[in-house]
């Protein structure tokens, strides 16, 4: 396999960050770019990262079947590439930036023998004047390879897997942007008990000087060594429950949590479960407290290969298969839900319903329960 190159550096400057009590934010916002997305919600991100991996493996362990004369293409598809399997990476990509981009690598012979998941944020669509894709430009570091949509023969080299964009012709759109608020704030829940913690679990309180005169303050160097003391022998949780010694007209007043910030955990799990949502995994299955929409975890886990990881296979399987089809003109890769445990029951549930049929024939049951159509 062939590389372009090395990982691009980001175009132009970062915004201006700032620094806040709950860490460093953009101005009144959350990131907007797609690196420092990806970075919030998948690489700092426990709920995120664990929502793209269970649909992307779900995705990639979903067991599909070609048409006879699809063998080949078949093997392709579930081959793995420089390390990367095929379905997974795609699946990712697209529940991310919402594009994939899939390069067909030829022999000699003309015949695909690689497939390859390119990174989609360096990959730019050149249109024509028309508007319609006519060359796809690929850029890592200095290098820039331009792949045009078709070659001579009038077959694709590279397929282009998209979702939903309705405000964009040529680019998908993909679930960082509807979920970068909620990862905003679950971020910055957590380092804000992070703080706390780091704090002996609660605010600090307040140190009141009581001299007995009027008018009476610390002078600097008073007030630089108590902070010092302070930093050094009673914050940070090593420390917690340490018994403070005070002297000069000290007195400690303790402080207690306010009604915010007690909230602060309830608004973290909401939080978490908004980012579930936003990449179609039940929060149950997260681990999340509160959630009562589904009345057990078999029920949960139903929906998310119903709802979520079926149809995504069924996209990037359809979306490779037509792209493969300038060279295996009737191949179909489809996938098979009867092979998934997490559907026996639904499967059984059907089965006994088509025996207890007297009416149907043997032939249409076969039919009903998919037989009829090539399924090994």
């Amino acid at each position: 396999m062939r590389l372009f190159g090395r990982k691009a550096a980001p175009p132009g400057g970062r915004p201006a960050l700032v620094r806040s009590m709950l860490g460093t934010i953009t101005p009144g916002d959350w990131p907007r770019g797609y690196e420092a997305q990806v970075r919030d919600a998948y690489l700092g991100n426990a709920v995120g990262q664990r929502a793209v991996r269970m649909v992307a493996e779900g995705c990639a362990s979903t067991p599909f079947y070609a048409t006879p004369d699809g063998h080949a293409a078949e093997a392709l598809v579930r081959a793995v590439s420089g390390g990367q399997g095929l379905i997974e990476t795609v699946a990712s990509q697209l529940l991310l930036h919402g594009n994939a981009f899939v390069q067909i690598l030829c022999g000699p012979d003309g015949m695909p023998i690689e497939l390859y998941a390119l990174r989609p944020e360096r990959v730019t669509i050149e249109p024509d004047a028309r508007g319609w894709p006519a060359a796809f430009v690929y850029k890592a570091g200095e290098t820039v390879a331009r792949l045009p949509a078709q070659d001579g023969l009038g077959r694709p080299s590279l397929v282009h897997l998209k979702t939903m964009h309705p405000l964009d012709d040529h680019y998908g759109l993909g679930c960082l942007g509807a979920a970068a608020g909620a990862v905003a704030i679950h971020n910055a829940a957590t380092k804000w008990n992070k703080a706390l913690l780091d704090n002996a679990a609660r605010p600090s309180g307040a140190l009141v000087y009581d001299p007995g005169e009027p008018g009476a303050a610390l002078s600097p160097e008073q007030f630089d060594r108590l902070r010092a003391e302070m930093e050094a022998s009673f914050a940070g949780s090593a420390n917690a429950g340490r018994p403070m010694l005070l002297e000069g007209g000290l007195k400690w007043q303790a402080m207690s949590l306010s009604p915010a910030d007690m909230d602060f955990v309830g608004l973290k799990a909401a939080a978490a479960r908004e980012i579930a949502l936003a990449f179609g995994v039940p929060p149950m299955l997260l681990g999340l407290p509160g959630d009562n929409n589904y009345a057990n975890y078999s029920e949960a886990n139903r929906a998310l290969w119903r709802l979520t990881v079926l149809p995504l296979t069924e996209k990037i399987l359809g979306g490779i298969a037509q792209g493969l089809r300038a060279w295996w003109p009737d191949l179909a890769l489809t996938p098979d839900p009867d092979g998934v445990p997490a559907l026996a029951a639904d499967r059984e549930r059907l089965w006994a319903q088509l025996t207890q049929a007297d009416f149907l024939t043997d032939g249409e049951k076969r039919a009903m329960l998919g037989f009829a159509e090539g399924k090994p």
